[in-house]
C-alpha cells in the first residue's frame, strides 16, 4: 500500500511560493479569480473581486489603499495575492497594470451571459456562445501544463486506466474512456459508485485513476480515487476546486474554469465544457506519445465502424 502524504494543492507547490511557481500572466488573472473565489473567505473574495473588476484602479493603490477600499486588512490583501499565484502584492500590482493595458488596447466590451426568460433565441445563442468561449479561455489560461504533461506521461505508460465521474462529470469520464479505447489503451469508466470502488481495489503502481468532479467534493468520486491512491496507482483530479477534498488523493491536479451559474444555466453545463477541454488535452497528449501504436489502433476502429455509417443497401447519411 502506498504511503503518500498530500498537501492541499496536491502534486504541485502551493500557489504563490516564490521561486517555485511563475506568477500567472496578466491575462490569466481574471480566470484565476473566477476559479478560486468560491473557495476564498468572504474578505479575500472582496479583494479578488476588486482587482478583477477594476485592475487599473487597483494597480494604482498601495497594499494599505486596497485594504481600505475593500474593508479588509493588509494581511488579507497579501494572502489573496499569494492565493492567486503571486509572491507578493507588488507582483500582483504589476499584473494588474498589464491587464489594464490590455483592456485599454481597443478590445471589444464584454458581453453578459445572463439569460432572461424572455430573451429572443438569437440572444440566447449569442450569450451561450460567448459564455462557452470564456469558459474555454479561462480553463486554458489556468491549466498547469507541467501537471498536464505529467498526467499524460502516466496515462501513456499505464497498464490500466480508471476514470470516475458522476452525473454530468460521468458523461465526461465516458468520453475520455471512449477516446482512450480507440487508441488501444485499456480504460474503464464505472458508472456505479460501488463498482468504481471495487475496480479501484485492483489498481497498482503501473495504473492510473482519474477523478472528474467540478465541486471537488463528490463523495462517490473521491472514495474510489482514495482507494486507488492507497493501492499505489498514479492519481489525477480534474476539478474546478483546486483546494477541494479530492486533491488530497491526487498526484496531479488539473483545474477547470468555474463559470458563473445562473437560473437557466446550471453549473453542470459550463463545467462540462471546461472538463471536455481538459479531456481532449489529455487524449491528444497521450496519442502524441503513443503515436506508433495509437495511429494504427485509431485507423482500425474507424474501419470497424465504417459500415455502420454507410450500411449496405441503405442511403448514405
Amino acid at each position: 500500500m502506498a504511503n503518500r502524504v498530500k498537501g492541499i494543492f496536491s502534486g504541485s507547490p502551493g500557489p504563490g511560493v516564490a521561486g517555485r511557481d511563475a506568477p500567472p500572466a496578466p491575462a490569466a488573472l481574471a480566470a484565476k479569480v473566477r476559479t478560486l473565489a468560491p473557495s476564498m473567505t468572504r474578505s479575500m473574495q472582496r479583494v479578488a473581486e476588486a482587482v478583477a473588476g477594476d485592475p487599473a484602479g487597483c494597480a494604482a493603490l498601495t497594499v494599505t489603499g486596497l485594504a481600505e477600499l475593500t474593508g479588509t486588512s493588509e494581511a488579507t490583501v497579501v494572502r489573496t495575492a499569494r492565493l492567486l499565484g503571486y509572491p507578493g502584492y507588488r507582483d500582483l500590482r504589476l499584473a494588474l497594470a498589464g491587464l489594464a493595458a490590455q483592456q485599454q488596447s481597443g478590445r471589444a466590451p464584454s458581453v453578459t451571459a445572463d439569460i432572461a426568460v424572455d430573451d429572443p433565441i438569437a440572444d440566447v445563442v449569442a450569450k451561450l456562445a460567448y459564455d462557452e468561449q470564456q469558459t474555454l479561455a479561462d480553463t486554458a489560461a489556468g491549466l498547469d501544463t507541467v501537471q498536464l504533461g505529467a498526467a499524460v506521461a502516466a496515462l501513456a505508460a499505464a497498464r490500466r486506466i480508471d476514470v470516475y465521474g458522476i452525473g454530468a462529470s460521468g458523461l465526461v469520464a465516458q468520453d475520455l474512456v471512449q477516446k482512450l479505447l480507440r487508441i488501444g489503451l485499456i480504460a474503464h469508466a464505472p458508472g456505479d459508485p460501488h463498482l468504481a470502488v471495487t475496480n479501484a481495489v485492483q489498481l497498482r503502481a503501473k495504473d492510473v485513476a482519474i477523478a472528474i468532479t467540478h465541486s471537488g467534493s463528490t463523495g462517490d468520486v473521491i472514495e474510489p480515487l482514495r482507494v486507488a491512491f492507497e493501492h499505489g496507482a498514479t492519481t489525477v483530479a480534474v476539478t474546478g476546486r483546486p483546494d477541494g477534498p479530492v486533491t488530497q488523493y491526487a498526484d496531479h491536479v488539473l483545474t477547470t474554469s468555474t463559470a458563473r451559474e445562473s437560473e437557466l444555466r446550471p453549473a453542470a453545463m459550463s463545467s462540462r465544457t471546461s472538463q471536455l477541454l481538459v479531456v481532449d488535452c489529455l487524449f491528444v497528449g497521450v496519442a502524441q506519445r503513443t503515436y506508433e501504436t495509437a495511429a494504427p489502433a485509431l485507423s482500425a476502429s474507424y474501419e470497424a465502424l465504417a459500415h455502420r455509417h454507410h450500411p449496405r443497401g441503405g442511403r448514405k447519411r
